[in-house]
């Protein structure tokens, strides 16, 4: 969340962003509840300096021997005074910090103001984008033909929006899970985590899930928990109400996960397909750093993200997300987004963002650059490093040959046990009885 003391003494900057991101939020109310719960402070300590003057009055006239009934009576009433006050005070203070946890972090100033995805500038590209002597299909297409993708039992199942990998879908599913954790735990110094997939409300409001996005997670009926609709989330509550030693930083962890989305809003959007589920498999990476770093971190960040798909050599490019389409945690985020050759366009497959000191506040993680040092916000960064599902999505696509077999990137074949081409599955297994 942003500190109410930047909020009071930058409020029209804090209004503009508001407006560059097309929120609608009323910042004034927020600034009424602060200069009340101000005002209130200064009353209940002036009352308070008044009841302490009284019981010295009380204690005098006691040690003198004078009746003290008078100074009695004041100090009674002068109690009941704050007490009103406090009770008052309380109910100001439990809305304005509700209302703070609708306020989204500030943009940094190299963020482009826009309306929508439509105005977000491209800041690199990568790879040749393929071309194909055949009919391209897609993803789904070719997984139904194959035998390998099946959506109609999945619907008999689950429903909308799930998917069965069967044979060597599921096989590359996990060869690139296992390749893109290698990557980051071998080459890029990240800490592997298995976290819980079920996580309590107040972590979700620590990385700004809560409240904003309560309609598009899956609770847990009765309780306040959710299905994780990202590792971000226990990733980057894992120093929650922690104080780190500053030696420690920066930490980077990465964990694959299910993630759970009821992708509210997305009717209508991508309803083939494995490029929006409502289940699917994502490797996260988080990183905790000193303020001075996370810029670096950000850029670094972006490139282990991409560096997945240069040695899967798919075509992607790197986007810089405009004010009115960068998420509400974020001061600055880069997507990076892969070629899809059916569609003929490039889709989000990667959000690396720099969250500044915003989640830090909201699940109070600090550090001390010294023993004894002051403890400071850290910064935290996180980025899907990948989305796996649509990374499968976008080999199918990419590696596809003219008979409607796949070709498995090299950099896989070791996790595929050899395998170097998908066809079409074979038949069940059986085992017959005697």
């Amino acid at each position: 969340m942003l500190d109410m003391k930047f909020i009071r003494e930058h409020a029209d900057e804090v209004k503009q962003n508001l407006v560059n991101r097309h929120n609608p939020f009323d910042l004034d109310e927020v600034l009424a509840l602060d200069g009340k719960r101000r005002e209130l402070l200064r009353d209940t300590e002036a009352l308070k300096s008044e009841k302490n003057a009284e019981s010295k009055k009380i204690a005098m006239a006691k040690k003198n021997g004078e009746d003290a009934a008078d100074a009695i009576a004041r100090m009674r009433e002068v109690g009941q005074k704050i007490s009103a006050i406090d009770k008052e005070l309380g109910e100001v203070e439990a809305k304005l910090n509700e209302l703070l946890l609708h306020i989204p972090n500030m943009c940094d100033k190299s963020v482009p103001v826009g309306k929508d995805d439509s105005e977000n500038p491209e800041v690199r590209k990568w790879g040749k984008i393929p071309t194909f002597d055949f009919p391209i299909k897609a993803h789904y297409e070719l997984g139904d033909t194959l035998g390998i993708l099946d959506a109609e039992r999945a619907g008999k199942v689950s429903g909308a929006r799930f998917y069965f990998y069967l044979s060597q879908a599921a096989r590359l599913e996990r060869a690139v899970y296992n390749f893109m954790l290698d990557v980051h735990t071998q080459q890029n110094d990240y800490t592997e985590v298995i976290p819980p997939y079920i996580i309590n409300g107040k972590s979700m409001q620590g990385t700004g899930q809560l409240p904003k996005f309560a309609d598009d997670m899956y609770k847990v009926e009765g309780e306040s928990m959710y299905m994780t609709p990202t590792a971000e989330v226990p990733l980057t509550n894992y120093f929650s109400g922690e104080i780190i030693d500053g030696a420690l930083l920066p930490v980077h962890l990465t964990a694959l996960t299910p993630c759970f989305r009821k992708e509210a809003g997305s009717a209508g959007k991508d309803t083939r397909g494995l490029i929006r589920q409502h289940q699917f498999h994502k490797v996260e990476m988080v990183k905790y750093c000193k303020p001075e770093d996370s810029w670096d971190e950000l850029e670094s960040l972006t490139a282990e993200a991409e560096k997945i798909l240069q040695l899967l050599e798919i075509p992607y490019h790197v986007v810089c997300l405009c004010s009115g389409d960068i998420g509400f945690s974020s001061a600055k985020t880069y997507d990076i987004e892969v070629w899809m050759p059916a569609q003929n366009k490039y889709r989000e497959i990667s959000s690396c963002s720099n969250c500044l000191d915003f989640q830090a506040r909201r699940a109070n993680i600090r550090f001390r650059r010294t023993p004894g040092a002051k403890p400071e916000f850290v910064h935290t960064l996180n980025g899907s490093g990948l989305a796996v599902g649509r990374t499968v999505a976008a080999i199918m696509e990419n590696y596809q040959q003219a008979d409607g077999t796949i070709r498995v990137p090299d950099v896989l074949v070791p996790y595929m046990n050899g395998v170097t081409v998908i066809g079409k599955r074979e038949a069940f297994k059986s085992s017959k009885g005697e």
